[in-house]
């Protein structure tokens, strides 16, 4: 298994100060990971300070 982040970082507020959506996203998402089982098909929307959805969290199969 791997665990994939991916943060579209052209708009919003990710653009205007990606450092510190950057660290707020990880943050948030790293305390409410717990909340999975983190199973392969895991994952939910990515959201930025706006609440505008930025990106996608997933637990993905590693290819044999």
């Amino acid at each position: 298994m791997k665990f994939v982040l991916e943060v579209d970082m052209s708009e919003g507020a990710v653009a205007a100060d990606a450092v510190a959506e950057l660290g707020r996203i990880l943050r948030y998402w790293g305390g409410n990971v717990r909340h999975y089982e983190l199973r392969p098909g895991d994952g939910s929307a990515i959201y930025d300070s706006d609440y505008r959805e930025v990106g996608r969290w997933e637990i993905a199969e590693t290819p044999a």
